[in-house]
């Protein structure tokens, strides 16, 4: 079993930056992979980016050249940088680790970007 907890979401105006922190409640090393996705009113959940295990990283087109994601694998956190926010990221922000073959969830992360 593994716990996900997020952090870091909140108002911000366009063009500004968040960072957002996924904390495991244990070793994330050897997790397949760990993501960011994304929920907004009245849309499906929407991957963000993800990142392998050996540190690959994978973003969704919409977010491209926008948003990195990283991995500390000794504090257990995947982070997922924001910048350059535009109302169109307006979402919840959930965290997503793949260990074998189970999915774990975060409780999730607002982001509003409005001025």
């Amino acid at each position: 079993q593994v716990q996900l907890v997020e952090s870091g979401g909140g108002l911000v105006q366009p063009g500004g930056s968040l960072r957002l922190s996924c904390a495991a409640s244990r070793s994330i090393s050897s997790f397949n992979t760990m993501g960011w996705y994304r929920q907004a009113p009245r849309k499906e959940r929407e991957l963000v980016a993800l990142i392998t295990s050996s540190g690959s990283t994978h973003n969704a087109d919409s977010v491209k050249g926008r948003f990195t994601i990283s991995r500390d694998n000794a504090k257990n956190t995947v982070y997922l940088q924001m910048n350059s926010l535009k109302p169109e990221d307006t979402a919840v922000y959930f965290c997503n680790a793949h260990v074998f073959q189970y999915n774990y969830w975060g409780q999730g992360t607002q982001v509003t970007v409005s001025s």
